[in-house]
């Protein structure tokens, strides 16, 4: 047993549009586990913000999920989830979306990486 749980790989999830669900889930991203829990979401103007709340701390919560990819619009309505989201596993990476560009000012993990580090470091 144990050694099969070691031989299982992780999973990575995905919090966003249908777009890039779809996109996500055509590349073979998608799974539903034994407790018919899918690794995704998608988010539409009718998805409340306590729907994506849930469902963000619902992935951190599982232990077969390595990386969450969020849809940065999105992730903007739960900033507060994120920035509170400190462990390194899962991953958090927030993505852009076809209708809204990335911009790196709002990105946390981004934020925190540059304050880990000092610019003249990588001159």
């Amino acid at each position: 047993m144990a050694l099969h749980s070691a031989i299982k790989g992780k999973l990575v999830t995905v919090i966003g549009d249908e777009d890039t669900c779809v996109g996500f889930l055509l590349g073979g991203v998608g799974e539903i586990n034994k407790s018919r829990n899918p690794n995704f979401m998608v988010v539409d103007k009718n998805t409340s913000v306590s729907e994506i709340e849930e469902c963000f701390k619902r992935f951190v919560r599982r232990d077969d999920i390595d990386i969450i990819l969020i849809n940065q619009n999105v992730a903007e309505m739960i900033r507060h989830c994120i920035d509170s989201h400190s462990q390194p596993v899962p991953s958090v990476l927030e993505i852009p979306s076809k209708d809204h560009p990335y911009d790196a000012s709002k990105d946390s993990i981004l934020r925190r990486a540059r304050g880990m580090f000092n610019p003249d470091d990588f001159k």
